[in-house]
């Protein structure tokens, strides 16, 4: 059976993270994925565990309203939220059908120092990361955990965790 995935963002890490979820918890089925970039309506750099969520959850909302004709909807949304004098990265997953909706948080690192005070003078995690290390379009790649754990980790494995999670309602 061919189920039509709908991942509301041009970023091939999230559409490979949902793939490889999806695939992962359902290997009996067949998957086509196609992506739009769809604005979460949170700003660029959600600095808030509540405005991540709702950037992923609108996303998906608004998707399923444009695009009707699929079966899945995902979005997926990194954020950041201070926590005492830290500042710690993660993203949510939101993934809905047509009767049902899954939802869950990746796993939450805290950044360096000099990476936190970028993201808090206004540049996005992205572009903070890029600044230090030296990269070019890191979020497209491993992003901040990638380049924090040496490779160790990486933005798409942190990510189809969450997307495999956010599918338990669906099994």
């Amino acid at each position: 059976m061919v189920q039509r995935i709908c991942v509301t963002s041009n970023n091939p890490v999230k559409i490979h993270a949902a793939k490889d979820g999806f695939s992962r918890v359902f290997p009996h089925f067949t998957f086509e994925i196609e992506h739009f970039p769809v604005d979460s309506g949170v700003g660029s750099q959600p600095m808030s565990d509540e405005d991540t969520f709702k950037g992923a959850a609108n996303r998906v909302t608004i998707a399923h309203n444009a695009y009707p004709q699929f079966d899945f909807w995902v979005g997926i949304e990194g954020g950041v939220q201070r926590i005492g004098d830290e500042l710690a990265a993660f993203a949510w997953a939101v993934i809905q059908n047509h009767s049902c909706e899954g939802k869950a948080r990746t796993a939450a690192f805290f950044l360096p120092t000099n990476i936190s005070e970028l993201v808090l003078s206004g540049l996005e995690l992205g572009d903070a990361n890029d600044r230090i290390f030296g990269q070019h379009n890191s979020k497209q790649k491993g992003g901040a955990v990638g380049l924090l754990t040496g490779g160790v980790l990486d933005r798409k494995s942190l990510y189809t965790d969450a997307i495999i999670l956010a599918l338990i309602p669906f099994r």
